[in-house]
């Protein structure tokens, strides 16, 4: 991995060899190698866009302070191969193919506009996640979960404990499903001992829940402050205080900003580690300014590691969006112009 600061801003790109790519994506397992002969001349020229320096559609990743995930978190990158071999991982079956969405109390500042929200949500997961099917659960209301709450003492906004909605979430589980995540608008925290986490996934139940309180603009001016006290003063099973509680405005940005999320907290229930290869959706975010600069789609390699675990076609996934690489015959492919997700 060779690192590179540009100036005049103080930025540092993540570069990998050409030769440390292919390796991470075709590997050198025969078998697997086989498998990537199979794909088509154009699957295979999307694919081989990873590999290319001057590629519009796969760039390497940008680091833009120290705080940033890759800095201050080390880890060993998972590869397709180590993906590909994980006994551990969950895959969808014909008996476990459907992702379940559950809502838990409202997304938007209406009935209305909340149901409009989740479904398009169930639109964009069933694109990104192409060849399963993605249901909707009933909506429930924050006290059908029984959860313990607090007040966070840094933003005076309420927070549900996130390890308890997992286990809600799993009673819940249909027979169906391969998996059910939850979404919510209100902050989450795993222990008392935490401040706060966007999101919580059990791999081996299958479940996990994410909230995107966090990407409304008002969320760190508090709402509540004046009912504070009256606030400590309940129990923390009077699901009352959530009545009438802020909903923060769904503008195209917290849209943008709550798809990124879901869809990167679900690739990690089909055991898609923190890509640290190229520009990708499963990069790691240590805050909201991190998570931002994550593209919409994965990098070849994750891409690969998807299609292995749902067994869908390149150009099936794609329809729909420009992706020229798919349609030429050219083996090399050049001017390959970036997606765009419209329809997602």
């Amino acid at each position: 991995m060779r690192c590179e600061w540009k100036k005049p801003v103080t930025m540092q790109t993540v570069r990998h060899s050409e030769h440390t790519l292919k390796t991470a994506l075709i590997s050198k397992n025969p078998a697997l190698v086989s498998q990537y002969e199979k794909l088509d001349a154009g699957e295979k020229c999307l694919m081989d866009e990873a590999f290319r320096p001057d590629s519009n559609l796969f760039g390497p990743i940008t680091l833009h302070s120290q705080s940033d995930w890759i800095t201050s978190h080390p880890e060993a990158p998972q590869d397709f191969a180590e993906f590909f071999n994980d006994p551990y991982r969950k895959t969808p079956s014909p008996q476990k193919h459907s992702i379940y969405i559950q809502c838990i109390g409202l997304l938007g500042n209406t009935g209305s506009i909340s149901e409009e929200y989740v479904k398009w949500f169930k639109g964009y997961c069933e694109a990104f996640f192409y060849g399963l099917m993605v249901k909707l659960l009933e909506p429930v209301p924050v006290s059908a979960t029984r959860c313990s709450f607090r007040i966070n003492d840094n933003t005076q906004n309420l927070q549900i404990h996130a390890r308890q909605i997992l286990k809600f979430l799993k009673k819940k589980k249909p027979e169906d499903a391969f998996c059910v995540v939850g979404i919510i608008m209100i902050d989450l925290y795993p222990r008392d001992s935490w401040n706060f986490v966007s999101g919580q996934a059990s791999l081996t139940d299958g479940v996990g829940i994410f909230s995107f309180a966090r990407y409304g603009s008002d969320f760190y001016i508090s709402h509540y402050e004046d009912k504070l006290k009256k606030l400590q003063k309940k129990s923390s099973r009077d699901y009352s205080v959530f009545d009438n509680y802020y909903v923060p405005e769904v503008t195209s940005v917290l849209l943008l900003q709550s798809c990124k999320t879901l869809t990167h907290e679900i690739g990690h229930i089909f055991g898609l580690q923190r890509c640290q290869w190229l520009a990708c959706l499963m990069q790691g975010s240590n805050h909201l300014e991190d998570a931002d600069q994550r593209p919409l789609d994965l990098c070849p390699i994750c891409l690969c590691k998807l299609q292995s675990a749902i067994g869908f076609h390149l150009k099936d996934r794609y329809k729909g969006t420009r992706v020229p690489a798919l349609a030429r015959e050219d083996p090399t492919c050049r001017g390959a112009t970036k997606p765009v997700h419209h329809n997602y």
